[in-house]
C-alpha cells in the first residue's frame, strides 16, 4: 500500500516536471524543439536510474521513491542548461551546426561539477554503518545514479 502510493507520487512529480518544463523552456526559448531536448532528459534519468535497481540489488521501496522524487527535481536542471546556452548562441547569429561548440565549452564543466559534486555528497552517505546504512543507500545511490545519467543526457544532446 506505501510503496503503490511511493509510486503514485513519483509519477505525478514526473508529470509536474514534465509540465514546468514545458512552461518555462517554452515561454522563455520560445522553441518547440529546445522545449523537447529537456522533456527527454528527464524521463530518460528516471528509467536508466530504474535499469540501474537490478544491477545494485535495489528494490522498490519507499526509499527509492523518495530519492527518485527528489531527483526529478535535480535532474531538471542540467538539460536546460545546456539548451539555454545553445539557444543563445543560435540567437545571436550562430549557426545552428555552430551554435554547439562554444555552448559546450562553457556549459558542459559547469554540468559536468554539479553532476559529480552531488554524486560526491550522496555516495558516502552509502557507506554508513548499521541500520541506517541500509536504509539510506538506496536513497543515495538512487539520486547519484539520475543525476550523473542526467548530465550525460545533457551533454549529448543539443538542440540542432
Amino acid at each position: 500500500m506505501f510503496v503503490n502510493a511511493a509510486i503514485k507520487d513519483v509519477m505525478t512529480t514526473l508529470f509536474e516536471a514534465i509540465g514546468l518544463v514545458i512552461l518555462v523552456v517554452f515561454i522563455f526559448l520560445q522553441s518547440w524543439r529546445a522545449t523537447l531536448i529537456p522533456l527527454l532528459t528527464v524521463p530518460v534519468a528516471v528509467v536508466g536510474t530504474l535499469a540501474l535497481f537490478p544491477l545494485l540489488g535495489f528494490s522498490i521501496n519507499i526509499t527509492s521513491m523518495f530519492g527518485l522524487v527528489l531527483s526529478i527535481g535535480i535532474v531538471v536542471d542540467d538539460a536546460i542548461v545546456v539548451v539555454e546556452a545553445v539557444q543563445r548562441h543560435i540567437d545571436e547569429g550562430m549557426p545552428a551546426a555552430r551554435g554547439h561548440h562554444p555552448s559546450h565549452e562553457r556549459s558542459a564543466g559547469a554540468v559536468t561539477a554539479i553532476a559529480f559534486i552531488l554524486a560526491a555528497v550522496f555516495i558516502p552517505v552509502a557507506f554508513l554503518g548499521g541500520i541506517s546504512g541500509q536504509i539510506y543507500r538506496q536513497f543515495a545511490l538512487t539520486i547519484a545514479a539520475s543525476v550523473l545519467l542526467s548530465a550525460f543526457n545533457a551533454l549529448s544532446l543539443s538542440p540542432r
